[in-house]
């Protein structure tokens, strides 16, 4: 059915309702701004308006204008932010990664298959751990989580200069849980978070749940740009800057050590918190720099998870900060989903302290290191070429040749049963159409390959 003007009004209306920019109460454009703003006639935004008004979406007061009525709408992430083609919208590539069947390819994915995973370890503990008193396998978790596990992750930051006592360590249920307690705990609707452009795409959705504004950082091979962080810091003065520490995602990129030096000059003269996301670190071969080994903890917060390299199916991350942050968060943790995970984090301790887990991630090393030169010399016959070749990890970025767009090409390859990663999905500045990112460990199949060359071929 062809879209009118009007349905157009109505829908950009809807849309902001949806997002909670416009809540019950709120007074509409006058329809003249409407207009203006939408480049269409005074007419078409009277009968839009109209029509909403019959369908009790917003009410007339008499000489004062339109307003939204009724309670608030459930919040809709998808709404928040300019529209986009929902086959290539971030949320919608994690749905299609996370329900694809057995015959869908999924490079664009942002996990290890199933089979490199610590199955046997992940085996050996839940045995153990079903051997363990009752009050493991039924009781609330302490707090700030297992002492144990936080005793294991203070040795383990401990190897990349991270000072963090196990006071200083608070357990979540996952990396993704520790981010939205930092912004419960640290933000405010209408706070500005920097983030890389482009960066990891599930940070726009949880900031975007936030309310807060958002504002993205070229990022180079060596870090963020520093001019344009700087650049960004005296604009809009932000409470926050949220960022991938170690391999970068997705561009698989690594910090200088120069970069973390100026960024922490600049986060301090502004006092700015950065939040540092480590969940890559076991797949590097050589640590890079963390800014909050630089930083001592003192406005850098470092969280992790073991979803990428232990079992996905086992939630469990943390959080380290100063003690006054960690107290703060332990409170709101408790508020939020009350004593958190025991058993999760017991049989994650069993399986990181067996003697095998070394020897996983030396299997899995090597495997990613394989796989990362094998999808590089696949690709390139396609005129596929990446950004940067990463030092390790799972990921490619790479330019598409001779102007092709990455969501044209996304959607040609999901007609082959292929789930790709469009580049625009990481970019806040949707400035990265000709990007797409690559999961070496899900891009050994042929299949990619050929529907990437008739995608190219169209």
């Amino acid at each position: 059915m062809t879209r009118t003007r009007i349905d157009t009004v109505m829908d950009t209306v809807r849309r902001q309702i949806a997002s909670r920019t416009w809540v019950p109460g709120t007074r509409l454009p006058s329809v003249r701004a409407q207009a203006r703003t939408l480049g269409c006639s005074v007419s078409t935004v009277v009968e839009a308006y109209e029509r909403l008004a019959a369908d009790n979406v917003i009410t007339a007061r008499p000489g004062a204008g339109f307003y939204v009525c009724g309670p608030a709408a459930p919040l809709a992430l998808a709404e928040l932010g300019p529209p986009v083609d929902r086959e290539i919208d971030p949320l919608w590539v994690s749905r299609q990664s996370l329900e694809a069947g057995d015959g869908l390819l999924k490079p664009g994915c942002g996990w290890l298959p199933a089979d490199w995973m610590y199955e046997d370890g992940m085996r050996r503990a839940l045995r153990s751990v079903a051997r363990a008193d009752a009050a493991v396998l039924a009781d609330y978790a302490t707090p700030q989580g297992l002492p144990a596990m936080r005793q294991w992750l203070a040795r383990r930051l401990g190897g990349l200069d991270i000072e963090a006592p196990p006071e200083q360590i608070l357990l979540t249920e996952s990396g993704t849980q520790a981010v939205d307690l930092i912004g419960r705990f640290l933000l405010e609707p209408g706070d500005t978070v920097l983030v890389d452009d482009p960066c990891y795409f599930n940070f726009h959705a949880l900031l975007r749940a936030h309310r807060v504004q958002v504002v993205g950082v070229p990022y180079t091979p060596r870090g963020p740009d520093v001019a344009a962080f700087e650049a960004a810091l005296q604009a809009h003065r932000p409470r926050l800057y949220l960022t991938n520490a170690g391999l970068h995602n997705p561009t698989g990129a690594a910090l200088s050590s120069v970069t973390a030096h100026r960024l922490l000059q600049l986060a301090e003269r502004a006092g700015l918190v950065i939040v540092e996301d480590d969940i890559f670190a076991d797949f590097e071969t050589q640590p890079a720099p963390r800014l909050a080994a630089f930083d001592g903890l003192a406005r850098v917060i470092s969280i992790g998870s073991f979803s990428k390299t232990v079992s996905a199916s086992l939630r469990c991350g943390y959080i380290a900060a100063r003690p006054d942050w960690i107290a703060g968060l332990t409170d709101l943790k408790i508020a939020t989903s009350f004593g958190g995970g025991h058993l999760a984090a017991a049989v994650l301790h069993s399986a990181l302290t067996g003697s095998g887990y070394r020897r996983h991630l030396d299997s899995v090393r090597l495997r990613l290191a394989q796989a990362m030169a094998q999808t590089i010399t696949r690709l390139r016959p396609l005129g596929i070429e990446p950004w940067t070749v990463p030092t390790a990890g799972l990921f490619l970025w790479c330019r598409l040749p001779g102007g092709h767009d990455a969501a044209d090409v996304a959607r040609a390859c999901l007609r082959d049963g292929v789930v790709l990663a469009p580049g625009n999905a990481f970019s806040l500045t949707q400035g990265a159409s000709a990007f797409l990112r690559f999961n070496v460990a899900q891009s050994a199949d042929e299949r990619l390959f050929e529907s990437l060359r008739r995608a190219l071929a169209r």
